[in-house]
């Protein structure tokens, strides 16, 4: 009997009197290594991230930053989150993509049990629970509005419903809107309301580029509706909830203090784009990315070339646009001025970041997104991270 000896990587020896046994072996070794090199190549995350501090509450009065750290654990151990907001008294409401709606009350902290868990959630590929807002009238309408994906017969939909939330019960379920096309990809999911008093909401292509250009379907589109799901009279096209069309998978919503409403969108082989979005008017997906121009078509204000944001959320702080990256895996911030100028920060340091919103406090609050099954999670991912933007470098 012949006995074969290999020696590879480390000294690691394999024996075997069985040659075919060996060749196998030795397969799959290298499979191995190359997809531990290959994970290690689509997280790229390094080794340590920057110290997260305890949260030290601050105040809304409170006027030094000076001594708040950069970055604050706010909630740890979470399962995909993908959209928060903030209620009166400060608590953080947020979703888990698997259709979890959760709250991190100003007292007590993290609670254990969700405050509803959605049955009829499909996370299926990018979709699942979504986005989440919290009526500005709260006090008055004490509603939260929620975008998911569900199974409908054969196929995926996705639709937006509100609660009227009691104490921590979510109850008498309203549908806001329904039947918009959903995939595996491509579902939008951004809902928050804008200055105007009205709701917006970004859908996503599902896929089918052409249905962007489709004034009559909801893909592709921002949408904007009455806080009771009716059409606003004064919408661009009569009798419909589309605002904007021609978007290939817009999922950030922002409004600057000038009452301008700004929109991350995920581009087609990079090409991300940050858009001023005004009613009525075409971005031109398919037909044009980056510096591309057509007649009829708006270009984006800022894209990212062929480099890669994948932005997610979007907020407005002191003359600055804050946005995240997924695989770009960065907070990124754009200077507003004649020429816009992009910084980019937290490079890497929390992995795939998928929603910023300011506080109460005016401090920025990011969420990660490592267990999307697109990243590489850390040990307490995913998490929520108080943010001081007066120590961003």
């Amino acid at each position: 009997m012949i006995n074969y000896r290999i020696e590879i990587f480390g000294g690691i020896v394999i024996k075997s009197s069985n040659k075919k046994l060996l060749t196998v072996a030795v397969i799959v070794f290298v499979i191995l290594i190359i997809g531990m090199v290959w994970w290690s190549f689509l997280a790229n995350r390094p080794g340590a991230s920057p110290q997260i501090e305890p949260l030290v509450p601050a105040t809304p009065d409170n006027k030094s930053t000076g001594d708040v750290p950069l970055a604050a654990s706010v909630a740890k151990n979470l399962d995909t989150p993908w959209a928060l907001d903030f209620l009166p008294d400060g608590s953080i409401i947020f979703t888990e993509r698997d259709g979890r709606i959760r709250l991190i009350d100003a007292r007590e902290g993290l609670l254990v049990n969700p405050l509803l868990t959605i049955d009829e959630v499909a996370p299926t590929g990018e979709g699942g629970l979504l986005g989440i807002a919290v009526h500005p009238d709260f006090s008055q309408n004490p509603f939260i509005y929620v975008y998911y994906t569900y199974q409908n017969g054969s196929g995926l939909a996705n639709k937006a419903v509100r609660f009227r939330m009691q104490d921590r019960s979510l109850l008498d379920e309203k549908l806001i809107i329904d039947s918009i096309p959903a995939a595996s990809i491509h579902d939008g999911g951004r809902v928050k309301f804008g200055p105007d008093g009205l709701l917006y909401i970004t859908t996503g292509d599902a896929a089918a580029s052409n249905s962007a250009q489709d004034k009559n379907s909801l893909a592709g589109k921002i949408l904007r509706l009455n806080d009771n799901g009716t059409i606003p009279e004064t919408n661009p096209f009569p009798g419909s909830p589309v605002f904007s069309f021609g978007h290939r998978n817009p999922q950030g919503l922002a409004w600057d203090d000038k009452g301008r409403l700004w929109a991350t969108e995920h581009g087609s082989q990079a090409y991300d784009e940050l858009n001023l979005i005004e009613a009525g008017k075409n971005y031109g997906w398919p037909d044009i990315r980056g510096d591309e121009k057509a007649q009829g078509l708006v270009s984006p204000v800022l894209h990212s070339g062929t480099d890669t944001w994948a932005p997610s959320g979007i907020a407005y702080f002191n003359g600055s646009l804050f946005f995240t990256g997924l695989r770009g895996q960065s907070l990124f911030e754009v200077i507003i001025g004649e020429k816009p100028n992009l910084r980019r920060h937290l490079d890497r340091d929390f992995g795939r970041l998928r929603d910023v919103v300011v506080g109460p406090d005016n401090f920025l609050y990011i969420l990660t997104s490592n267990r999307d099954g697109r990243g590489v999670p850390a040990g307490d991912d995913d998490r929520i991270i108080r943010i001081n933007p007066g120590k961003l470098e």
